[in-house]
């Protein structure tokens, strides 16, 4: 009887009868396929290879294709990228690339997005709204190598475009969250990278209502990345910027996520309880009122302004057990600082 190693190295024969003659035309069919390391537990090689052969289709026609030999996808990070070498042509064959069905031709596609979006985006401006639609659709390719350089594709378009991709970028901001939490942890850390982009690239005022749906996510992974990303980029708004969005408003969206299913969630929304705590008595020249009481209330003293102490505040515009767990977080550190120093 042959052994179970032994069948795995059987490669299945023609049938019979079968026309295994290549045309005289010399033509070679392509095929595509990662390559596989049987000894491997990844399953998701970063640079799958091109193997050329032949292959036989079922009349006993040879499928011909072009001969490309070996090569692999490249991983090119955006400042070692090249200028395309014909920008008319590049821009008529994009969207027929993106649309492919052949997955490197795809990712060739998603590299010229790339270089037009780093030297020519002007010239792509007019076709943004397709190109956009199509990297979507290539960051939902379960292919890791059409996914991943979906995703570098999506850094440069941030950082290339920067405000005027606000009114394109709502699917393409779900799948971003979505990657970033996946177990592929070569694609989880690309896409981390754009939405690092994203909150660097994007106006915060325009950026913080596209995230703020995020936060609600049915799914909790979305809803962790949806959080740190708002984290991050409500001190880029400034005071002026923090005033103007409603700094009780931002406190309330963080008190909203202290009770959230996952740590990253909870550690996002308490890092920006503590930013607007520091911004609040910072901006606001808010000084701690002379305790005259048990209940310290809001006082004046002859010559100095009214002030709010953020405890105030906080019970002023929360509910009373939002209030409680948003004083916790920022009282414990305080007090932990003062510990320390």
């Amino acid at each position: 009887m042959m052994s179970e190693e032994g069948s795995r190295d059987l490669i299945a024969l023609p049938e019979a009868g079968m026309n295994n003659e290549i045309p005289s035309n010399g033509g070679v069919p392509v095929i595509g396929v990662e390559s596989v390391d049987i000894n491997s537990k990844d399953k998701d090689r970063e640079k799958p290879a091109i193997l050329v052969g032949p292959c036989l289709n079922g009349d006993s026609k040879v499928n011909t294709g072009a001969e490309v030999g070996n090569s692999e996808v490249e991983y090119i990070e955006s400042e070692n990228l090249n200028d395309v070498e014909d920008v008319d042509t590049s821009l008529k064959t994009l969207l027929t690339g993106l649309e492919s069905k052949d997955w490197v031709l795809v990712c060739e596609a998603l590299n010229d997005v790339r270089r037009l979006s780093l030297f020519h985006k002007e010239a792509m401006v007019d076709m943004l709204g397709n190109v956009i639609s199509l990297v979507v659709k290539s960051l939902k390719n379960p292919r890791s190598a059409v996914c991943k350089t979906a995703i570098m594709a999506s850094a440069d378009i941030f950082k290339a475009y920067c405000d005027s991709i606000v009114d394109l970028m709502d699917p393409l901001l779900v799948q971003l969250l979505l990657k970033s939490s996946q177990d592929k942890r070569f694609v989880c850390e690309a896409a981390e990278k754009a939405l690092i982009a994203m909150t660097t690239w994007v106006s915060p005022s325009l950026l913080l209502p596209k995230l703020q749906p995020n936060l609600k996510h049915r799914n909790p992974r979305i809803r962790a990345k949806a959080s740190s990303c708002f984290s991050r980029s409500v001190p880029r708004l400034g005071v002026e910027g923090i005033k103007a969005y409603g700094i009780e408003n931002l406190i309330r969206i963080a008190a909203s996520q202290l009770s959230d299913q996952l740590p990253e969630s909870r550690e996002a929304a308490r890092t920006l309880l503590l930013e607007l705590q520091n911004i609040y008595e910072k901006a606001l020249n808010v000084t701690p009122p002379p305790v005259v009481s048990e209940d310290p209330e809001t006082i004046s003293v002859s010559g100095d302004p009214v002030t709010i102490s953020w405890e105030h505040f906080c019970q002023s515009k929360l509910s009373p057990l939002s209030a409680q767990a948003v004083l916790r977080v920022t009282n414990l550190t305080r007090e932990g600082i003062v510990l320390a120093s």
